[in-house]
């Protein structure tokens, strides 16, 4: 008789245990994020929302054959860079672009920069760039181009050199080399 007892009290507590359990289960998977991505929001990283406004940049008088040269090389440029759309810029649409927030900056016709001969220059994808700190990142400038091109990479991107690289293809293809490039990019 102890037998059928002890029996009958197991029974009962699986019948009582078993959807005790799956229906925590359940709860903790759907608090936890589950499989549609809900629950708590701070509990799960999502990304940030870009800004989409315009992005303040100056616009210096360009010569007409610059002007043709940033007009064609803004023609080749991506909607993105990587995952980051672009946007629009308070002055000369026709010479800069803008990227991500914050952004990354494309100015054409800026100013070839002086520095000593023995300062590292980078060859990067047929383009050869020189990289200064600026005060709120790293400014990238081409070297030995018909038409001087700066991107600046805010500090808050890790490896700058990864960014400015995805903006080589379009400047070589768009902005004629001189010829002269310093001995790192030779």
């Amino acid at each position: 008789m102890a037998d059928e007892i002890t029996k009958s009290a197991a029974r009962l507590a699986t019948i009582i245990t078993v959807p005790v359990v799956l229906l925590v289960g359940a709860l903790l998977f759907v608090l936890v994020g589950g499989a549609n991505g809900g629950g708590d929001p701070a509990a799960s990283p999502s990304p940030r929302p870009q800004a989409t406004g315009p992005v303040t940049m100056a616009a210096p008088q360009l010569t007409p054959r610059q002007a043709i040269v940033c007009r064609a090389l803004l023609s080749q440029l991506p909607d993105k860079i990587r995952d980051r759309a672009q946007r629009p810029v308070t002055a000369g649409p026709e010479q800069n672009a803008a990227y991500g927030d914050p952004a990354i900056t494309l100015a054409c016709g800026t100013k070839v920069p002086s520095f000593p001969p023995t300062d590292t220059v980078y060859p990067l994808d047929g383009v050869c760039w020189y990289a200064a700190k600026g005060p709120t990142g790293s400014v990238w400038t081409t070297l030995g181009r018909e038409v001087p091109v700066t991107v600046t990479v805010p500090a808050s991107y890790d490896q700058p050199g990864q960014w400015v690289i995805e903006f080589s293809t379009p400047v070589a293809a768009a902005v004629p080399s001189t010829g002269q490039l310093p001995y790192g990019c030779r």
